[in-house]
């Protein structure tokens, strides 16, 4: 349809048709939540050389102590937000105040700088290096020049269209004497930003003397420049108001009705895709009605600084917008300034340095992190055994796919990544549903035992020709971490701490290590001499895909052949690491000498083959994103259809603490509580009637953490992990030994019993306690 065409019929269909329309094209985006930004608000300058007839922002230097906050008030802002959680530092500034009046001249000489975007570009560097928070830059209409200086020091810019009615611009009009709100300047300025690839917000400004009609002119404006490059993250659908001191004061002020009718017209103009917010500070007790007409978003919203632009109306509390929100329907979810389809391809949206700053404060589907939690921190759990993601009642409703999937996995069916990855996203009451079918499911398929082994870990050695970017155990180089020293134990050290462990009980000694230059096939087969020498009723749980490769080729063996030489000396089942994430995108930044997908799988496979059972693992919340886990899930399922020689699948939150991918600036936290807990519990669903044992790495966990998860589907606390230390490497602060006792408090927090297994999950009968 052309525009015209378009425009005449909004303008013919009834309300109540136009919004029931808008409200269900936002629902196509199957984003089951609204968002918002935690900002600070840092109005670096307030002259501006335009004269528009309702604005209280911009002012005469008369009126103002200093032309420009010093660096000083700049950085206190800032730090004030970052204690305070935001992650957004909004900077506006007037359009060009030098251009009009010598006090910003003069100001911008004292500061060092010739033009207010130099200045911006300085102190909003200074932000990003010194709190982390993400610029957001609204410094008017800016030319390709100043976009490129821009682009490096922020997230994401805007400016308002306002409007593309020229005839506002005459006399009389209220963008009379304001040059940079002629339309045409400023839909060039917005075009520009998309030929420089900037995620870029921008609006219209209702009630200011325009008509429906081109209203909607304007947002078919903004419909083709994004048409064209793409980069419109979220469209404002601002209406004003009256401002006393103003020559628009008694100017009359559009309605709810007249809001309402064009937020869902901005709906239906601009798609299912782009966001539509309208500030919420300018529209108390309207949520339920704006979400209704399509609203996906309300802007950002700062706890400690007013609303510069509207200070006559105060933010709402958060939490009382998350309120509304439920009322509506739905979860009120953090996102960050730059929105996640635009996160998700920071080649194209970000400057190598912004891209770093991002990544810190995001979850894997692009959102703001929610919380300080992050695996291996000693810090409280935010969650408990009986609500691991609360209850749900902060609102929210269950996407159709989500059902669908919940009940294809009941039924034994083998969930397509997509359905996964959707699971994934979920939060609010969908996350909490998908929560308690996990955990339903582990009752009806393992009951409400809690299994264990009394194991030891014999990491023989941390050096390591390889270069994981996300392993601190390894010592060969500096990319190592910062806890121990390189060494590399003797085959009669191995020998002694399996006869220790046997003599504490244990039925199970696991093998690990970095692949070490010297080290050939034989090598792995003294190992496991080693052990079964010094204890052989020991069950030898040893070597990773990884290592069995690295074996198999110095002897210029067949895999097959050389694990049924290894099973011969006594070998019992292989450790499923070194899965890492299961996609050849993701190993290909964080371990490029690694495996490959399909190798990995190879090697299990053939493994259960020769008769050797196995477990399967994944490491998340580094760099990869919901599908890319989802697809994991996929092949693990698909392989264990093919075998069943998977005994358990491992969930392991990436520790970042002293990771170097992290230290460089690359990776996550690891992963957040809601994904940690929604991971373990996908795993459940997704491998249900294929996996029976999903298992919880308190490790990686600490007690109330691994009893959370005993909550959200898993059934099994792993071993007692005796000498554990590739966690502790990478600052994990959670022991290298658990005791029997401990295990027994853990599963009493989930109300469940602790039952001791074997590695291939046998009973043991009663427990011994390691002495």
């Amino acid at each position: 349809m052309n525009p015209a065409a378009l425009i005449a019929e909004l303008l013919a269909l009834p309300q109540a048709t136009l919004l029931a329309e808008a409200g269900a094209l936002r629902d196509q985006a199957a984003v089951p939540f609204l968002t918002y930004s935690r900002k600070v608000f840092i109005p670096l300058t307030q002259l501006c050389r335009d004269v528009c007839h309702y604005c209280t922002f911009a002012t005469a230097p008369r009126h103002l102590s200093a032309a420009y906050l010093s660096g000083e008030q700049v950085m206190a802002i800032a730090r004030a937000g970052a204690a305070a959680g935001c992650k957004e530092a909004l900077f506006t500034t007037g359009d060009k105040p030098e251009l009009r009046y010598a006090a910003a001249r003069a100001a911008l000489q004292a500061l060092g700088h010739e033009t207010t975007i130099d200045y911006v570009v300085e102190s909003a560097a200074q932000v990003v290096a010194e709190t982390g928070l993400l610029p957001h830059i609204n410094a008017g209409v800016l030319s390709r020049a100043d976009y490129e200086k821009l682009r490096p020091v922020s997230a994401s810019m805007g400016m308002m269209l306002e409007s593309t009615a020229r005839r506002l611009c005459e006399k009389g009009g209220p963008h009379h004497g304001s040059p940079d709100k002629d339309p045409a300047v400023r839909l060039a300025s917005i075009a520009e930003a998309g030929r420089q690839s900037i995620p870029f917000t921008t609006g219209i400004l209702i009630g200011i003397g325009e008509t429906r009609a081109e209203r909607l002119e304007a947002l078919v404006a903004i419909a083709d420049l994004h048409r064209q490059h793409g980069h419109i993250q979220e469209v404002i659908v601002q209406n004003f108001r009256a401002k006393a001191g103003t020559k628009m004061e008694n100017a009359a002020e559009p309605d709810e009705a007249d809001l309402l009718w064009t937020i869902a017209a901005a709906r239906i103009i601009l798609g299912a895709s782009v966001a539509v917010q309208s500030p919420p500070n300018l529209n108390p007790g309207r949520t339920v009605a704006m979400v209704q007409a399509g609203l996906s978003d309300f802007g950002g919203i700062s706890p400690i600084t007013i609303d510069h632009v509207n200070p006559e109306a105060p933010w709402p509390e958060i939490e009382a917008l998350e309120r509304e929100c439920a009322a509506a329907g739905r979860p009120l979810i953090e996102r960050l300034t730059i929105y996640p389809a635009f996160a998700g391809q920071p080649d194209r949206w970000l400057d190598p340095v912004m891209r770093k700053a991002v990544v810190r404060l995001s979850e894997a589907d692009g959102l703001a992190r929610a919380q300080d939690w992050s695996p291996g921190l000693d810090v409280p759990a935010p969650g408990t055994a009986l609500h691991p993601l609360g209850t749900g009642a902060s609102g929210g409703f269950v996407r159709r796919d989500v059902d669908l999937a919940l009940a294809g996995a009941v039924r034994g069916d083998s969930l397509s990544p997509g359905a996964i990855a959707t699971m994934l996203t979920a939060r609010g009451a969908e996350a909490a549903e998908i929560v308690a079918a996990a955990d339903q499911l582990r009752r009806d398929t393992c009951g409400d035992s809690v299994t264990y082994v009394v194991n030891r870990n014999i990491n023989y050695t941390n050096i390591c020709t390889f270069s994981c970017t996300f392993c601190a155990f390894s010592k060969t180089s500096a990319k190592g971490g910062f806890r121990d020293k390189p060494y590399n134990l003797s085959m009669a050290e191995i020998g002694e701490r399996a006869s220790e462990a046997w003599a504490r009980g244990a039925t199970e000694i696991c093998l690990q290590g970095g692949i070490h230059p010297s080290y050939t096939g034989e090598t792995y087969r003294d190992v496991v001499r080693a052990v079964k020498q010094a204890q052989p009723a020991m069950h030898v749980h040893a070597f990773s895909p990884l290592e069995i490769s690295q074996g198999a080729s110095t002897l210029g063996m067949a895999v097959a052949d050389y694990l049924l030489m290894l099973k011969d000396e006594g070998l019992g089942s292989l450790p499923g690491t070194a899965a890492e994430i299961l996609d050849d995108e993701v190993r290909a930044k964080i371990c490029p000498d690694k495996l490959s997908r399909a190798e990995w799988l190879g090697i299990i496979r053939t493994a259960h083959q020769v008769g050797l059972k196995t477990t399967a693992t994944m490491m998340f919340g580094h760099l990869e994103a919901p599908i890319h886990q989802a697809r994991h899930l996929a092949d693990i399922r698909a392989l264990q259809l093919e075998t069943g020689g998977i005994t358990e699948f491992v969930p392991l939150p990436f520790v970042h603490m002293q990771s170097p991918v992290y230290m460089r600036g690359h990776a996550r936290k690891g992963p957040t509580w809601r994904e940690t807990v929604l991971l373990h519990a996908v795993a459940r669903i997704a491998l249900h009637r294929a996996i029976d044992s999903i298992q919880v790495s308190w490790v990686k966990m600490g007690h109330a953490g691994a009893a959370a998860c005993l909550g959200a589907g898993c059934n099994d606390l792993g071993g007692i992990l005796m000498n554990e230390s590739i966690s502790r490497a990478a600052g994990a602060a959670h022991g290298q030994e658990m005791s029997i006792d401990t295990l027994n408090e853990i599963a009493a927090l989930a109300g469940r019993d602790l039952v001791r297994r074997t590695t291939l999950y046998q009973p043991v009968g009663a427990n011994v306690s390691p002495s």
